[in-house]
C-alpha cells in the first residue's frame, strides 16, 4: 500500500469501552480465587528431579472492576488446566484494588503493591473502570500507573479471525485478519502533560500535549522490526501516524526509515492514521505488523477488534521485554453487567495465552489457542455477544477443551 492522506474515515460501530453509567448491580458470588503467599524477592527456586528448576511463574492477580472478577475467574481456571499438563505452575497472589477497595479504603494503588508486583513475573489484569468513581481516576492510577512503573512499552494487540461467521466485514476469511499492532504504550497524549484552566467558565481553556521522544518511539520501532522478521509472513510492517498534519510525529517517520535500513528483509510501508481505518475496513488483508503511537494504536485496535470478533475475543498484553509485563482483555468492565455471569470470558482467555508465551511456555500457549479456535470452528461456541453463554459455561467448554487437546 503506497503512502496516502487521502480520507474515508470509517463509521465504527464499536461499542464504547469505557464503563457504563448505569448503577453497578450486586457483587457476583462466585468461588474465591485461590490467594497464594505474598511473594517475595526473586530468590533462586529449588531444584526438581534431576536436579532441573521446576517452572514456577509467579503471578500478580487484579481482577478490578464490574465483570473483570468473572472474566479473570475464567480465564484462571483455564491457566491452571494447561499447566496441570504441561508441567508447570502459577504461584499467584490476589491484589483487591479497584472500585469496592477504593470507595470502602480510599486507597487506589499503594507504592508497596506496585513494589511487590515488581517481584512476579506477571500480572493477570481483568477490567478497570466504575461510574461510582470520577471518570479516569482509577484507569490512571491502577492500569497507567503499571504501565508507567515498569515501563511497558509495548501494548501488543494480535488481530486474528478464528471464523468468518465471526467478521462483519463481506467476505472475509481467516486468512483475511491475521495481523498485529504494536502501539507505543507510555507516551502520547496519555502522558497526562497538560490539564484545564478557569475550568467552568466561558474562558476555559483545555491542554494535552502530545510528548515523543527518540528513546521512546526507536525502541517501539525496533521491537515491532524484530517482531515482523520473528512472524515471517508477508514480512511487511506499516507504520501509521498523521506525520503531514502533526508535525511532531515527523521523528516516527525519520526513525521508522533510520531503522529499518537494519531490516532489509522487511518491507516498509506507510499509511496516515485517516486512511488506515478505511483499509483495515476495506483489505485488512493487506497488514502483517502495524507499528503506531499511543493515541492512534488506541483507536486502531478497537477497529481490529470489531473485525475478529468483537471485544470479547480481544486481548493485549503491555510488556517490556524481559521483565515483569501485564495482560489483560480490552474490553471495559461493564459494571452493570457485573455479578451476571454473562460476560463472555475468551478475552481474558486469549490474555492468559499471551501471557503464557511471555512466559516462555509457548507450547502451552499454542495448547490454549488450538482449544478456542476448535471451539469456534466447530460452532461449539457460535457467538461472541454477551450473554448468547454464561461465563463460566465458556470456561468450562474451553478448559475442556484445553484438557483434551482439541485442536492440536
Amino acid at each position: 500500500m503506497a503512502k496516502s492522506s487521502s480520507k474515508a474515515p470509517a463509521k465504527d460501530p464499536t461499542p464504547v469501552k469505557a464503563a457504563a453509567t448505569a448503577k453497578p448491580a450486586a457483587p457476583a458470588k462466585v468461588p474465591a480465587t485461590p490467594k497464594a503467599a505474598p511473594a517475595a524477592a526473586k530468590a533462586p527456586r529449588p531444584a526438581g528431579k534431576g536436579g532441573k528448576a521446576p517452572r514456577v511463574h509467579r503471578v500478580a492477580v487484579l481482577a478490578g472492576d464490574g465483570i473483570g472478577e468473572e472474566v479473570v475467574r475464567e480465564g484462571l481456571k483455564v491457566l491452571d488446566a494447561v499447566a496441570d499438563i504441561e508441567g508447570f505452575t502459577l504461584e499467584r497472589k490476589v491484589y483487591p484494588y479497584g472500585a469496592d477497595h477504593y470507595l470502602a479504603t480510599k486507597e487506589a494503588m499503594p507504592a508497596s503493591a506496585l513494589a511487590e508486583m515488581g517481584e512476579m513475573d506477571a500480572i493477570f489484569l481483568g477490567a478497570i473502570g466504575d461510574p461510582r468513581v470520577e471518570t479516569g481516576f482509577l484507569e490512571r492510577q491502577i492500569i497507567w500507573g503499571v504501565r508507567q512503573t515498569f515501563d511497558l512499552y509495548v501494548n501488543l494487540r494480535p488481530i486474528r479471525l478464528y471464523h468468518e461467521a465471526l467478521c462483519p466485514l463481506k467476505d472475509k476469511k481467516p486468512a483475511d485478519v491475521d495481523m498485529v499492532v504494536v502501539r507505543e504504550n507510555t507516551e502520547d497524549a496519555y502522558a497526562g502533560l497538560g490539564g484545564i484552566h478557569r475550568k467552568g467558565t466561558p474562558h476555559e481553556v483545555a491542554i494535552a500535549e502530545m510528548i515523543y521522544t527518540r528513546q521512546g518511539v526507536e525502541r517501539v520501532i525496533r521491537y515491532a522490526y524484530e517482531l515482523c522478521k520473528k512472524r515471517n509472513k508477508k514480512r511487511r510492517l506499516t507504520l501509521v501516524d498523521k506525520a503531514n498534519a502533526i508535525r511532531a510525529q515527523d521523528i516516527w517517520t525519520r526513525t521508522f526509515a533510520e531503522v529499518g535500513k537494519e531490516y532489509p528483509e522487511v518491507e516498509q510501508d506507510h499509511a496516515y492514521i485517516d486512511a488506515a481505518c478505511m483499509w483495515m475496513v476495506k483489505s485488512p488483508e493487506w497488514f502483517d505488523v502495524v507499528v503506531t503511537p499511543n493515541l492512534f494504536g488506541d483507536i486502531l485496535t478497537d477497529i481490529g477488534a470489531m473485525i475478529q470478533g468483537g471485544l470479547g475475543i480481544a486481548a493485549s498484553g503491555n510488556i517490556h521485554p524481559g521483565k515483569v509485563s501485564m495482560f489483560e482483555p480490552i474490553h471495559g468492565s461493564a459494571p452493570k453487567y457485573r455479578g451476571q455471569n454473562s460476560a463472555n470470558p475468551i478475552a481474558a482467555i486469549e490474555a492468559g495465552r499471551m501471557m503464557l508465551e511471555h512466559l516462555g511456555e509457548a507450547k502451552a500457549g499454542k495448547r490454549i489457542e488450538a482449544a478456542v479456535r476448535h471451539v469456534i470452528e466447530t460452532g461449539r461456541i457460535r457467538s461472541l455477544k454477551a450473554g448468547a453463554y454464561k461465563c463460566d459455561e465458556v470456561g468450562d467448554i474451553i478448559r475442556d477443551a484445553v484438557a483434551t487437546g482439541q485442536g492440536m
